[in-house]
């Protein structure tokens, strides 16, 4: 059920801009596109548009949060499958990679808005992607040798570096190096 009044017009106007700015992003580019752009997009003036998040970088991390929602909601397989899968996905819309890279980078000074998303993002998703390779490890589908904490922290890692290199060069395949590393890591 949805939430009447204004609390929950101000949640559903929330999402829709989140919607098209994440498509805007997707479609233009990070670097491309100016905040006016962005709020001409969804019908608001800048400051209408940074009401709803208090600034641009919250802006964004709101955006890179409602895209982790849709990389979680569209994992299948194991974790090193569905993982692969997300960044062969996120091949296909650079102005996402640009705008993670560029907050990601952002987020090393503390006071920066995407700084606690980031530490946030790599807890959570090394912790549950380390139980998911525990899980292969009690199926029988992953060595027990395999130190699953830093086989996620490396996969993150990887992952995050190919993405910034792929920015410089289109021309690297970032989910089959990500296979590859995978593979040669767990002696597959």
């Amino acid at each position: 059920m949805a939430k009447r009044g204004p609390y929950g017009k101000g949640i559903q106007r929330r999402e829709q801009i989140l919607d098209a700015v994440l498509r805007t992003i997707a479609e233009r580019g990070y670097s491309a596109t100016s905040v006016a752009e962005l709020a001409e997009a969804v019908g608001l003036s800048q400051s209408g548009l940074l009401h709803y998040f208090g600034s641009k970088e919250e802006l964004f991390v709101a955006v890179l949060r409602k895209r982790d929602e849709s990389d979680v909601a569209a994992f299948r397989g194991s974790a090193p499958e569905a993982f692969i899968e997300v960044v062969r996905r996120n091949a296909e819309v650079p102005g996402l990679i640009e705008l993670f890279t560029h907050m990601q980078a952002a987020a090393s000074d503390p006071h920066h808005p995407a700084h606690d998303y980031m530490r946030q993002r790599y807890r959570l998703g090394t912790q549950g992607f380390s139980y998911a390779l525990q899980q292969m490890q009690s199926a029988g589908s992953l060595s027990a040798d395999i130190d699953t904490d830093a086989a996620a922290t490396m996969i993150f890692a990887l992952a995050d570096g190919l993405q910034a290199r792929w920015l410089i060069d289109p021309t690297i395949d970032m989910a089959t190096q990500l296979e590859q590393a995978w593979r040669r890591y767990t002696g597959d």
